[in-house]
């Protein structure tokens, strides 16, 4: 897969990108206009890909901001990690505070679970919080990892600075705000994609769907959008077998192995799969290790392996997060809050927002997926290659 663009990513952070900004909005301050430095964004090509919704909000958030006066702010920005899944997060973030000329950093562990040192992501996490509230950051953008983090953000809530989850929310953290999909609903377009004689297609019922998910407690987001899937399915007259996925490093042929005794021994027999996440590929190892090539799957999110098995056309769709998108609005959305106050930048936010009406204490910022199918792969990987965003 060709790999184009500059990549920011080291060990345990990245560098600020920073770049002279202007704009055409006449600044409403006391201050001489020279003495203000205003953003001028770069907007995304326009492809059939391209969110617009979103590229229109940010637009009319940065006029908000620029009315407002400029002033630098102390940020950071907290990943899970930095390589694969986050590699596009961390550029669209890197990306939106150079152009909002933030002080701070976008930062991350490795992909290992435990350091040499034995520090685990988790805690190395809920330190580079203590070390932003210590350094008198003013906002904190985060992907936490549900209740291991929570007391640490509440702490820094506590603080009285402003923190936005993205990837993973901690609703009851005391956040103030949550950046992504809604993943009940991108498990139910998943199962739509599968469904879709146009993308998967299924045989009519009786048979058994798999989905390489999970439904544990410990983990809502993964269990709401398999739960999503679930759902979307139970309707049709198929009978839906979860297998639980297994992340841990060195669990792949395991995790495989528990697919491929499924498809053989499921009855009413396998029809289609659904992986529910990054490591969907494996449903395609073990639909070949149970000698089912023709099996119609659709996954989740652009690893590349993923993007391997779609261009020898063996994964029907993918789902794909917008990941870049997640770390370019998180630096806005905070400045926002600082500049504009919270409830102004609510009200630019509102038509990519859950229905607050609805859920008053939701507070998230719907940015949507992209369902890709296997026909359009090359157009999405041109769109990703565009912005920078391919993993």
């Amino acid at each position: 897969m060709k790999m184009t663009g500059r990549r920011w990513m080291t060990a345990l952070g990245l560098m600020l990108m920073t770049a002279a900004c202007a704009a055409e909005d006449a600044p409403q301050s006391d201050k001489p206009t020279e003495e203000i430095a205003l953003i001028k964004r770069d907007r995304t090509p326009v492809t059939e890909f391209t969110p617009e919704d979103i590229e229109e909000t940010v637009d009319k958030l940065a006029n908000a901001i620029n009315r407002s006066g400029l002033e630098p702010i102390q940020m950071v920005v907290l990943l899970k990690h930095l390589s694969t899944f986050f590699e596009p997060i961390a550029t669209g973030a890197n990306r939106a505070m150079g152009e909002l000329e933030a002080v701070g950093n976008v930062l991350g562990p490795t992909t290992q679970m435990v350091m040499d040192d034995g520090t685990t992501s988790q805690s190395l996490q809920n330190q580079q919080i203590a070390n932003a509230i210590e350094d008198g950051a003013q906002g904190i953008g985060i992907s936490p990892y549900d209740s291991l983090n929570e007391v640490s953000i509440r702490k820094a809530v506590e603080s009285k600075l402003h923190v936005v989850t993205f990837d993973t929310d901690l609703k009851d953290s005391g956040r103030t705000l949550y950046v992504g999909a809604i993943q009940k609903e991108a498990g139910a377009k998943a199962a739509q994609a599968l469904l879709d004689s146009k993308i998967g297609g299924l045989p009519p019922p009786p048979g058994t769907v798999v989905l390489h998910g999970d439904t544990s407690a410990q983990w809502y987001d993964g269990s709401q959008r398999t739960f999503g899937a679930m759902d979307a399915l139970g309707k049709t007259g198929y009978t839906v077998q979860v297998v639980q996925a297994a992340f841990v490093n060195g669990q792949e042929d395991f995790d495989v192995g528990q697919l491929k005794s499924l498809i053989m021994s499921a009855d009413p027999p396998v029809v289609g799969m659904i992986g529910m996440f990054n490591i969907s590929y494996r449903c395609v190892m073990a639909a070949e290790a149970a000698g089912r090539p023709d099996m119609p799957i659709v996954t989740f999110d652009f690893d590349p392996k993923t993007v391997e098995y779609m261009q020898k056309e063996r994964i029907k769709a993918t789902i794909v997060q917008r990941q870049y998108y997640e770390g370019y609005l998180v630096p806005y959305i905070l400045y926002g809050i600082e500049h504009i106050g919270l409830e102004a930048t609510k009200e630019i936010l509102r038509p990519l927002m859950v229905d607050e009406n609805k859920m008053p204490d939701e507070h998230r910022v719907n940015i949507g997926v992209d369902v890709v199918p296997q026909d359009k792969f090359d157009e999405y990987n041109d769109f990703l290659d565009q912005i920078g965003s391919i993993q």
